[in-house]
């Protein structure tokens, strides 16, 4: 087992947060009735994707019957419908879909991975929950770091979890003042990656027409250009 697989196997077993421990349980408890023959995961869920990724796709939080029942972050819910369709169309992802586990998907030059790993009630974890969080996702990039060269925010929660996480790996301080979050901001840095943003691929979201598929295959023409791929 390589390094990034051992990190994974360790964030499975978090039980730092009574709270996200407690919800995640009983979520997978209770679950869905449109799963309710299945087994969920029920814990925390680890990153996916390429261990030498120039590019990071960063996240929220794992959704209650999504991650949190497959076991695979974005899988199994409309936001992951919605993201890995885009990342097909850029060539990013090798099929559209996302729906078990075990469904044959495999990313190129992309690693996804959650700001917190657990799923929080109401999708809001605390900042405590957040900052106790942070050191899964530091050694994650400190893994990344000889290939890594953009980290795509999914909303504002991975957008102000990114500069914490890149002053602690690459031991550089955070610019200030700190960049505005936008759908389609993007900052660059000496010696770290570029930081694109992008609204979050929440249901939400995409039914209000706030993000679109078009606006979804921009950010990821930009994240490739700046990826070099």
């Amino acid at each position: 087992m390589d390094a990034l697989a051992k990190l994974d196997a360790q964030i499975s077993a978090c039980r730092a947060c009574p709270r996200l421990v407690a919800w995640r349980e009983q979520v997978a408890r209770e679950k869905r009735a449109a799963f309710k023959d299945e087994v969920y995961w029920g814990r925390p869920v680890p990153g996916f994707g390429a261990s030498d990724a120039r590019i990071l796709i960063l996240g929220l939080a794992p959704a209650a019957h999504g991650g949190n029942r497959t076991g695979r972050i974005f899988t199994g819910d409309r936001s992951g419908d919605v993201l890995f369709a885009a990342m097909h169309r850029a060539g990013l992802a090798n099929q559209a879909l996302s729906v078990s586990i075990d469904d044959g998907l495999k990313l190129v030059d992309v690693r996804i991975a959650a700001s917190v790993r657990c799923a929080p009630p109401d999708n809001k974890p605390t900042p405590e929950e957040r900052d106790t969080c942070a050191s899964w996702l530091v050694q994650e990039v400190g893994f990344l770091k000889p290939t890594l060269r953009v980290v795509l925010t999914l909303g504002a929660f991975a957008w102000g979890a990114w500069w914490p996480t890149m002053s602690s790996v690459y031991s550089v301080s955070p610019p200030r003042p700190r960049p505005t979050f936008g759908h389609g901001a993007l900052w660059r840095g000496d010696g770290v990656p570029t930081v694109i943003g992008s609204f979050h691929v929440s249901q939400q979201n995409i039914f209000t027409g706030k993000l679109t598929p078009a606006m979804l295959d921009d950010v990821f023409a930009l994240v490739k250009a700046e990826a070099g791929l």
